[in-house]
C-alpha cells in the first residue's frame, strides 16, 4: 500500500497554511482506510477449500399392483310389491286366401299382359305398313316424275345440222366421173343421211337436183365420213337429217 502524499506547490520559503496540512492529512486517511477495507474484504471471501457441490436429486418409482375388487353381490329386492311382468300383444293372424282365387287373379294378370303384348305387336305392324306403303308412293311419284322428263325430251326433235353446223372429222373428196369430164359437165350434188351415236353415216339418199353421173361417187364418198358423235345430257345420240353437198368443177 502506497499512500498519496500530496505536496504544496508553493516554495519552500513560503510559511505553512495549517488548514491545507489538515485536509491532506485528512485526504490520507481515507485512502489508507479505504485500502485496509477492500483487503479485509477479500481476505473473508476466499477460502482454501473446495466449495462443495450439492448432489443431484434423484426420484425413485415403484410399481404396486393392488388386489382386484370383489364383484358386488347383488341387492336382495326390498321392493314389498315386484314390478308386473309385461303382456305380449297378440298378433293378428293371417287372412286365409282361397288357392282358387289366387290362380284367377294370376289368370287374370297373364290375360291382360298377353292382350297389352298383342296390341302393341298390332301397332308395330301398323306402322311398319304405313312406312312401307310412304315408301312405295314416293317410288311411284319419283317414277312418273322421270318418265314425264323422259317424255318430254322425247318430244323435243333432235335439231338438223347442215354441214356449216355439223362437219365430219374425215370427209374425202368423190371421185369425178369419166364421163361427166369428157362431156364437160359439172353441177352440184347434195345428200341428205343420219349420223348414228359411233358417228357413222346411215341411209345416205340424194335430193332432188343433182346430175345422174355424179350420184354414185356422192354417195360412195358420204359412206366414208366420220362425225364426233354428239352428246346431250351425258349420253351419244343420233343427228338426223344431216346435209353435205358436193360441188363437181372441172379446173
Amino acid at each position: 500500500m502506497t499512500a498519496m502524499i500530496m505536496h504544496n506547490p508553493t516554495p519552500a520559503m513560503a510559511p505553512r497554511d495549517a488548514s491545507g496540512v489538515w485536509r491532506n492529512s485528512l485526504a490520507a486517511g481515507l485512502a489508507v482506510a479505504l485500502h485496509v477495507g477492500v483487503l479485509a474484504a477479500l481476505m473473508m471471501a476466499w477460502s482454501t477449500q473446495t466449495p462443495v457441490v450439492d448432489a443431484p436429486r434423484v426420484m425413485h418409482t415403484q410399481l404396486v399392483m393392488l388386489p382386484a375388487a370383489p364383484a358386488p353381490e347383488p341387492l336382495a329386492a326390498t321392493s314389498a310389491h315386484p314390478e308386473p311382468e309385461p303382456v305380449p300383444e297378440p298378433v293378428p293372424a293371417k287372412p286365409r286366401v282361397d288357392p282358387q282365387v289366387q290362380v284367377q287373379k294370376l289368370e287374370k294378370a297373364a290375360l291382360a299382359r298377353k292382350r297389352v303384348e298383342e296390341k302393341k305387336a298390332e301397332q308395330q305392324q301398323e306402322r311398319l305398313a304405313t312406312e312401307q306403303r310412304n315408301r312405295e308412293l314416293e317410288q311411284q311419284r319419283l317414277d312418273q316424275q322421270r318418265l314425264a322428263v323422259e317424255k318430254a325430251r322425247a318430244a323435243i326433235p333432235a335439231p338438223a345440222f347442215d354441214s356449216r353446223q355439223y362437219q365430219p372429222l374425215s370427209k374425202a373428196a368423190p371421185d369425178y366421173p369419166e364421163r361427166a369430164l369428157d362431156k364437160n359437165i359439172e353441177g352440184d350434188c347434195t345428200l341428205e343421211y343420219s349420223v348414228n351415236i359411233q358417228g357413222r353415216v346411215e341411209n345416205p339418199k340424194v335430193l332432188d337436183g343433182c346430175h345422174p353421173l355424179f350420184i354414185r361417187p356422192s354417195l360412195a364418198a358420204a359412206n366414208t365420213f366420220r362425225y364426233q358423235p354428239r352428246i346431250v345430257d351425258g349420253k351419244a345420240v343420233a343427228v338426223p337429217a344431216v346435209r353435205n353437198t358436193f360441188h363437181y368443177r372441172i379446173k
